[in-house]
């Protein structure tokens, strides 16, 4: 194939796609169209309408409205009452597997407060290392044939 011909190609899938997606458009328009005209129901003419009609229409709207509520608190109730037994059979399925739900754990962070307690242990070891040094003797480390100089006052090669 050509690319002048690859590229007509594709030019007319993405015209038969969008045709497709407009048709699937106005499809779905008019079927919420129809499904609200369905729920709401007709609308009542209320021009040239008298009280009586005018009250006659509204207690019509206030039952249709009550009506709709209880439906609605009647459906949220089971759907309740479902999730209930949904989750108690889970429950069920999982006891006799022997497998148990784990528990989602809190994320902790890996750092968190090791600064301060590695802070906490620099300045404690500097005061217990300067505590715990014991005093020596001048003399002490010094080599045998240093303090042998001091008292005799000069080595023995030096003599030579």
């Amino acid at each position: 194939m050509t690319p002048e011909r690859k590229k007509k190609l594709r030019q007319l899938l993405r015209k038969k796609a969008a045709e497709e997606l407009k048709k699937e458009q106005e499809r779905k328009a008019e079927e919420r169209k129809k499904i609200i005209l369905q729920r709401t129901g007709e609308a009542k003419p209320l021009d040239g309408a008298n009280e009586a009609t005018l009250q006659a229409i509204c207690k019509e709207y206030h039952e249709r409205i009550q009506r709709l509520e209880n439906e609605k608190y009647d459906m949220e109730y089971s759907v309740r009452q479902k999730d209930y037994e949904i989750n108690e059979m889970t429950i069920q399925v999982n006891d006799l597997r022997g497998k148990f739900v784990k528990p989602t754990l809190k994320k902790v962070s890996k750092y968190e407060g090791r600064f301060e307690k590695l802070q906490a242990i620099a300045k404690n070891a500097d005061k217990d290392f300067r505590a715990n040094l014991k005093s020596v003797g001048k003399d002490k480390f010094k080599l045998d044939e240093e303090v042998e100089v001091k008292k005799k006052g000069a080595p023995e090669w030096a003599n030579k």
